[in-house]
């Protein structure tokens, strides 16, 4: 029988503990499959924060650090120029990246930092009990947001890569998602580019990808892939925000 998929060798074989139909899965997969087919894993370092994506070092079979809540971007950025020849990645989620680290990852953008950005947005505080986020969409119902986020008293919802394309010191900005079997090619080819961009020392890459929260979302797996596409896709657009020449087309 032809093996048509084998688990990353830099992906632990562990029971996981994030919740059914929880997207981080999926991304641990292509970011480790990427890692893997850019030949890299011995001298990549994995930085991870406060929230659901704290256990990253658990899952990555890499020399993996945790950052204080938001303070993922800092931490890689004292490592890559303490460590030049390693590959440097954050793993962060959207309460993370957006709220408390958004001081962090604008000034490393700003500095033109070369280590690479693995943003999962799924609209909540998914650890600690699925509140509104920067990256919530208007009228969505969360623990903290009872009625509905509204514009007048809890502002808009943030759009990151467009937001960070804008500066120079930015070399790959791109928006992704995990909804659909041709969507997740997608994203590995943007995180692709991403760490490619880090490896010709161009800037600073980042890559959003819309991952599932049925939990907090208060839906089954299959219908969190629909509310992807139904509630995320409206407000968060797929696609290349910026692409450093030196990447290609």
């Amino acid at each position: 029988m032809e093996t048509i998929y084998r688990r990353p060798a830099l992906l632990a074989d562990l029971p996981t503990h994030y919740c059914p139909g929880c997207g981080h899965g999926t991304v641990h997969r292509l970011v480790a499959e990427t890692i893997e087919g850019l030949g890299i894993g011995s001298r990549t370092i994995c930085v991870a924060p406060v929230g659901c994506a704290v256990l990253a070092y658990k899952y990555f079979v890499l020399d993996c650090c945790v950052a204080a809540h938001g303070r993922a971007p800092a931490m890689a950025t004292g490592l890559k120029r303490v460590l030049p020849d390693r590959v440097v990645f954050t793993y962060q989620g959207d309460g993370d990246l957006a709220s408390i680290g958004g001081n962090e990852i604008l000034h490393a953008a700003l500095r033109g930092e070369p280590i690479t950005v693995i943003f999962v947005n799924n609209g909540v505080y998914g650890m600690t009990g699925g509140q509104m986020a920067p990256t919530t969409p208007l009228g969505m119902r969360t623990t903290s947001s009872p009625l509905g986020r509204e514009p007048r008293q809890q502002g808009y919802p943030i759009q990151l890569p467009e937001l960070l394309a804008t500066l120079p010191g930015v070399a790959y900005a791109a928006r992704r998602s995990t909804h659909s079997v041709a969507e997740i090619r997608r994203a590995r080819q943007a995180i692709e580019r991403a760490f490619t961009a880090q490896l010709r020392g161009l800037g600073l890459g980042i890559v959003e990808l819309l991952g599932a929260c049925p939990t907090n979302w208060q839906v089954s797996p299959g219908e969190a892939l629909e509310f992807i596409q139904q509630v995320m896709l409206p407000v968060y657009p797929l696609g290349e925000f910026k692409v450093a020449a030196e990447l290609g087309a």
